[in-house]
């Protein structure tokens, strides 16, 4: 059945964050800061070894890079899209809709709510992983490379939840609307995903999840959301040039 490895994905990340929230009920503040530091260490290294994985090349035994213009005409191209479309806002303002439909405001637990449903829903959506299994379970039905994914979302899923709160429970439905919408379009958009452009998008998304590190680390504020669209510029320039 095709959306069956969003499915998966989905029920692994609602289960980790149940997890997470029983957990954070019982974890001192200091624990709950270690961890959301050390899931900022680990979702930076993650960034920066798809990165390197897609810029670093050897020829000829000489380290040199490679797509370097496709990662600066990406990011500027995708950032201007996102700030037209303002893309972490609306995802702020549907990160606030559920925190007043489904928790009391007031409450200390609930001030990282939007927090939380942000950067996991980023974390959860942003990578290779999340475009060519959804192409995968549409096409082929081949849940594997979902299946994978749903491992790992749920152990960070754990992790988020004890630190940022229940905020990242929601996170799965922007994980259902994102990898079902390329499940259901993955017959039209295939043809055009060599496995060359599936490799820059890739590229792409691992400087986003770079960022996102340095947003957890250094409590910074970079609107990872509005440069989303950067994923999906070599699709595009692969047309245009």
């Amino acid at each position: 059945m095709a959306g069956m490895g969003t499915i998966i994905n989905v029920a692994a990340v609602l289960t980790g964050a149940t997890a997470g929230i029983l957990l954070k009920g019982g974890l001192p503040r200091r624990f709950q800061d270690i961890l959301y530091s050390s899931i900022g260490l680990c979702t930076l290294f993650i960034g920066i070894s798809g990165a390197m994985a897609g810029m670093l090349e050897i020829t000829e035994g000489t380290l040199g890079t490679r797509d370097t213009m496709l990662m600066i005409g990406s990011l500027v191209l995708g950032a201007v899209a996102g700030e037209l479309l303002d893309i972490e806002k609306r995802l702020e303002s549907m990160g606030e809709w559920c925190k007043a439909r489904f928790t009391r405001g007031g409450s200390g637990a609930d001030n990282s709510f939007v927090e939380g449903f942000v950067t996991s829903s980023l974390v959860f959506c942003v990578g290779a992983m999340a475009i060519v299994g959804s192409l995968e379970d549409g096409l082929n039905h081949d849940y594997s490379i979902l299946f994978a994914k749903s491992i790992m979302d749920g152990v960070l899923s754990v992790v988020f939840a004890a630190s940022l709160g229940i905020g990242v429970y929601f996170s799965a439905l922007s994980l259902a609307v994102y990898q079902g919408s390329i499940t259901l379009l993955a017959g039209i958009v295939r043809p055009f995903l060599s496995d060359q452009v599936i490799g820059k998008m890739s590229f792409v998304g691992s400087i986003l999840i770079f960022a996102l590190g340095l947003n957890l680390i250094f409590d910074r504020k970079l609107k990872i959301g509005n440069m989303l669209p950067a994923i999906f510029m070599p699709l595009l320039l692969q047309f245009v040039l």
